[in-house]
């Protein structure tokens, strides 16, 4: 199941509370293409889940839409958020520690 760091969960809440969203909004993650290599996430703020998607939910209310492909591809990995050079907050997903 796709882990999620606390740095993470706050920036999801941030982000469906400054949206205007209510409680049920969350962050949603969908496959936009498939590659060799792994696959393209599409990532946005949804007003709640999709049929299909696999919902994780946080104590302190963050909440996580996965498309039915994106819930596979994300099943071992962990969900960050990293400050690039500019100071802009970016999503990473990492492979999760073996153990």
């Amino acid at each position: 199941m796709l882990a999620m760091t606390d740095a993470a969960v706050e920036a999801i809440s941030a982000l469906t509370a400054q949206d205007g969203q209510d409680g049920a909004a969350g962050l949603r993650f969908a496959v936009r293409e498939e590659t060799e290599e792994g696959a393209q996430l599409a990532l946005s703020v949804a007003p709640g889940p999709e049929d299909g998607d696999q919902v994780l939910g946080t104590e302190s209310g963050a909440r996580v839409f996965l498309e039915a492909k994106a819930s596979t591809f994300l099943d071992d990995k962990v969900l960050d958020v990293q400050q690039d050079d500019q100071g802009q907050l970016n999503f990473a997903v990492m492979q999760q520690p073996e153990g």
